[in-house]
């Protein structure tokens, strides 16, 4: 697995084996693009056979070559993600450096991503260049529970505040997920598993290139009858997600192109509540229905012999969810909600001189959200509505300074409807000492304003402040050899002011932020937090011919730096120290095995600190046979000792699963 600390962090490679197949090796060619005319953000760049060549594309909204890249960048390609055999993206990533989770029961239920310790919704997600996060979400974050790996063809993992040339909400980092392109006139490919649970997964591909036509259709659906949702329930929750996508790319010259793609995703997940009259966590036949729609077009023009690379484009997400529970006589709709993002945007990448690009942009966000929550005692609320623009500037400039030396500068300006204006900045550099070391260094800041939920919901608050972030790291990378071996050190620091908290009501108080218009109300949001997150990465990948090894490390501490009786406090749901290894052989006749070791410290499940998650630790074994060129078999064990852990206080996790599949390409 090829993971690189850019920017200052380590690169990691990633808990997840390599297990390379001959069905892998056709997918990871999937990311060659036949024609590059656009600085697109979602490109994913050609896998060279050298490392040190490798394209990064999130951290310049471009590619760039990754030994001159100063920000912190796990890359995942095609054969990688298609060899870890993972069916959803959080599990895969959850797995690299700097990156935690948590789940709300078994697969389906609410899933959230924090990298370095920054809170699930300061994480920006994008699907072939579109941002998904929900402005329905109570922070606008995006729920990674129903995100299939499907028909991806690249994940790069961005680690630090990118606000600059991503925007609100990077305060903790990027997840930019690319979708595959065909590399040949026709192709395709099928998949299907089966596994405990009743588990099922099944996909198909297929796409072609023509000389003016570069197309690609998927669709895939996974289900499962899971697991109690309830750590203690007798009842399993189920789940069942179908995702389908497309791509287009018409191409009139070598000068001019249009981009089409879309991703569409309907879910159903079980979960449970608190019934009354007890009002206790506990079984319930409650569950929720989620449609996701991504949709991105894209006109790319290139001037001046491609010196000036322009990109026009128009993105959109629909995010619709309801939540029933049959059990409720007076209505089964206990919430219902409504997310829409409108992005309009220009980018430009000039090239000043051979060694030296400039790329700069202005983009126009118009988000809305609409939301109410029925229940027995009022069956028929009124909905919340409201939206919001921002208006962006932004410029990076990148370039080479004696040959060693790669620095980047750039500059953010938003203008928010509600919160005016606010200027952002970003510098990084990377320098190559010798032929083996490469040391990286980067400063940033975030900018989040307070999202449409925590403004005008039945918890909001218009008084507001945004939330706003620094934070820095530095490392290095070192290769030993041809590069048989690779480790990587960062140290990184965030500090963040403003952040905004759900504070509760005291039952019965009679204060007026707690009786809005007289009416009670169980909490609201406010700016209660100061927080800051401190931490080292290390990684290590070695291949020792058959035997291939990756590790890595995070030690992530985090701190509550408000005044009140949570002062000095660790911050929720951050495991203070996190660990991953891979050991994967390959056998002279194609078998590939690896065996996976996941260690998750100790956190607590509360502000307050009288909770505490304990550390868990897992052992996953996986295999793949390439029985010829066209089909493979394989099957994984997860979680072999059937261990018990949580996450969550109180939501149950997948115990021992066994899963076999089969692949066929053509």
């Amino acid at each position: 697995m090829k993971t690189y600390l850019l920017s200052t962090s380590a690169a990691l490679a990633v808990a997840l084996c390599a297990t390379t197949s001959a069905l892998a090796e056709d997918r990871a060619r999937v990311s060659v693009t036949p024609v590059s005319v656009t600085p697109t953000p979602d490109a994913a760049g050609a896998e060279a056979a050298n490392p040190v060549s490798e394209l990064i594309v999130t951290a310049a909204r471009g590619p760039q070559d990754r030994a001159k890249v100063g920000a912190s960048v796990t890359v995942l390609n095609a054969a990688e993600i298609a060899a870890s055999q993972q069916v959803l993206v959080s599990d895969l990533i959850s797995r690299t450096v700097g990156v935690a989770y948590s789940r709300n029961g078994g697969p389906g239920g609410i899933t959230t991503i924090r990298i370095r310790g920054a809170e699930g919704d300061q994480t920006v997600a994008v699907v072939d260049g579109v941002k998904i996060n929900d402005p329905s979400a109570p922070g606008g974050g995006y729920n990674f529970a129903n995100l299939l790996t499907g028909d991806m063809a690249r994940i790069e993992i961005l680690r630090g505040a990118q606000s600059t040339l991503w925007g609100s909400q990077a305060i903790g980092g990027v997840v930019n997920i690319v979708t595959a392109e065909p590399t040949s006139a026709f192709e395709g490919g099928v998949q299907a598993e089966a596994g405990t649970h009743n588990s099922s997964y099944v996909r198909g591909a297929a796409g072609g290139i023509s000389d003016h036509l570069v197309w690609r259709l998927s669709a895939s659906h996974d289900q499962t009858d899971g697991v109690s949702s309830y750590a203690k329930g007798a009842e399993d929750d189920g789940y069942r997600t179908t995702a389908v996508s497309g791509r287009a790319r018409v191409i009139a010259s070598q000068a001019v192109s249009l981009d089409l793609r879309a991703v569409y995703t309907r879910s159903r997940n079980d979960f449970d509540g608190f019934p009354a009259p007890a009002f206790v966590f506990a079984d319930t036949g409650q569950y929720a229905e989620i449609e996701e729609l991504v949709a991105y077009a894209g006109l790319n023009v290139a001037l001046l012999d491609g010196r000036l690379k322009n990109r026009l484009a128009y993105g959109y997400t629909n995010s619709d969810s309801l939540n029933f529970n049959p059990a409720q006589a007076v209505t089964p709709v206990t919430f219902d909600s409504t997310g829409r993002n409108r992005r309009w945007e220009y980018q430009g990448t000039y090239e000043i001189a051979p060694a030296w690009t400039a790329t700069f942009g202005a983009e126009r966000e118009a988000a809305s959200f609409r939301t109410r929550a029925p229940s027995a005692f009022n069956p028929n609320p009124a909905a919340a509505t409201a939206k919001v623009g921002i208006d962006s500037l932004y410029g990076q400039l990148r370039g080479d300074l004696e040959g060693h030396l790669s620095v980047s500068v750039g500059l953010r300006r938003d203008s928010h409807d509600t919160f005016g204006d606010h200027t952002l900045g970003q510098l990084a550099g990377a320098w190559t000492v010798g032929e083996a070391t490469i040391l990286r260094a980067s400063f940033g800041q975030g900018f989040k304003a307070p999202t449409l939920y925590q403004l005008y919901s039945t918890y909001g608050n218009k008084g507001l402040k945004p939330e706003q972030a620094d934070a820095w790291d530095a490392g290095v990378e070192h290769r030993v050899g041809d590069g048989w071996l690779v480790v990587t050190a960062t140290g990184f620091a965030r500090s963040t002011e403003n952040q905004i908290d759900f504070v509760s009501c005291a039952f019965g108080s009679l204060t007026p932020v707690c009786n809005p218009g007289g009416v009670a109300r169980f909490g609201y949001y406010d700016n209660t937090a100061k927080t800051a997150a401190h931490g080292v990465e290390l990684v290590a990948a070695a291949n020792l011919g058959p035997l291939e090894l990756d590790a890595n490390y995070t030690w992530t501490h985090t701190e509550n730096r408000s005044a009140g009786a949570n002062h000095g406090r660790e911050l929720a749901r951050r495991p203070e120290h996190q660990a991953n290894l891979a050991a994967t052989y390959k056998w002279p006749v194609g078998l590939s095995a690896t065996a996976a070791i996941r260690y998750v410290g100790a956190s607590f499940d509360n502000a307050a600190g009288s909770y505490v998650l304990q550390s868990y630790t897992l052992l996953d074994l996986r295999a793949s046979y390439p029985v010829n060129e066209t089909f493979e078999v394989y099957g994984r064990v997860d979680n072999v000792f059937d261990d018990s852990y949580e996450t969550v206080r109180n939501y149950g996790t997948q115990g021992r699963t066994a899963t076999v599949g089969v692949r066929a390409k053509f």
